[in-house]
């Protein structure tokens, strides 16, 4: 490492840059960026600091065409809000003076997954900018996600946040299912993650040996099944557009729960699967772990999409499976 950059992140030299996509690696690198521009200054400390910057990220990349800027502050969850504050500011005055027809897209959300965008960091270490589309970075937000908040009143569990996470992050990869999408929930007491999807408009089978949150009761959509998820059986004739696996225990015996239930799932449908790794310490151990669950998946016709640790994960990672359209 060169040189760390607020809390989060680190500023290193890397022979083979490439080699962060690979899948025994990426699950393990939250967000990455290369830095194609620095500038190691203290803003506060810096006389016209914006207009410098802005009239630097014009120079530099007014000619690369990126679809969106986006910038942030590297410290994102700390109170103070002065560089957050700054990073809008700097944002603002520089799509202002970017050339027309770049850095189109304002919404975060709406930008293409493999399409180049300028994303920055800020902090007092100085400013870091880097060309690169959202999937290779690892998030559509500079510093890779947005803070979900899990706290209100309406919230059952931090699970929620975890499932919102994860759909958002999906979207690097293929579009999310469609709003009235049919899913099962193995593993979903008490309902943090139902209560998300059926916010979303989804239609939920939850199963779980123990009942859900009370104020779940009655909701529109769902369906609650008191029960085993290895003795589950669905209804007859009944199809799945994705399964929701969250359940803890051993990570292959719960995938050999999803396998067993996957002959509902249609083709194409997802598989969102939390690989749970307690017990399981180092780097080798937990590859391997993940490749013999994704080799017990690759059994059902699940193909591995990508794997992520998600802002809202402890100590486990979200896998992202879909099925074979030709079985």
């Amino acid at each position: 490492m060169v040189k760390r950059l607020g809390r989060d992140y680190g500023l290193v030299r890397c022979a083979d840059p490439e080699a962060i996509h690979g899948q025994g690696v990426s699950k393990f690198v939250s967000w990455n960026l290369p830095v194609h521009h620095c500038w190691p200054c203290n803003p506060q400390e810096t006389p016209g600091f914006i207009e410098k910057a802005a009239q630097a990220l014009v120079r530099k990349f007014g000619d690369a065409h990126p679809q969106a800027l986006m910038i942030g502050a590297l410290d994102a969850g700390s109170s103070n809000r002065y560089y957050r504050t700054l990073a809008s500011n700097l944002r603002g005055r520089a799509l202002q003076i970017f050339p027309s027809n770049v850095c189109e897209i304002r919404d975060a959300e709406e930008q293409a997954p493999e399409l180049p965008t300028l994303f920055c960091l800020i902090g007092k270490e100085g400013l870091f900018c880097g060309l690169q589309s959202p999937r290779s970075c690892g998030g559509f937000h500079p510093g890779g996600t947005r803070f979900i908040r899990q706290n209100t009143p309406e919230t059952i569990s931090r699970a929620g946040a975890k499932i919102a996470g994860a759909l958002h992050q999906l979207r690097l990869y293929r579009p999310v299912p469609a709003t009235g999408a049919n899913w099962l929930e193995l593993g979903a007491s008490p309902g943090g993650m139902t209560a998300e999807l059926l916010n979303r408009g989804y239609q939920v089978t939850a199963v779980d040996r123990a009942p859900l949150d009370i104020r779940l009761k009655g909701a529109a959509g769902l369906h609650a099944v008191i029960g085993d998820a290895t003795s589950f059986e669905p209804a007859k004739g009944e199809w799945y557009d994705a399964i929701l696996s969250d359940m803890n225990g051993d990570a292959l015996d719960s995938i050999k729960r999803v396998v067993r239930l996957c002959s509902n799932l249609k083709p194409g449908g997802l598989v969102v699967f939390t690989l749970k790794t307690a017990g399981v310490t180092g780097y080798d151990a937990l590859n391997m772990l993940e490749t013999s669950v994704v080799s017990a998946a690759a059994d059902a016709n699940l193909d591995r999409i990508a794997g992520v640790h998600l802002a809202y994960n402890r100590h486990e990672f979200t896998l992202f499976f879909e099925r074979r359209v030709s079985l």
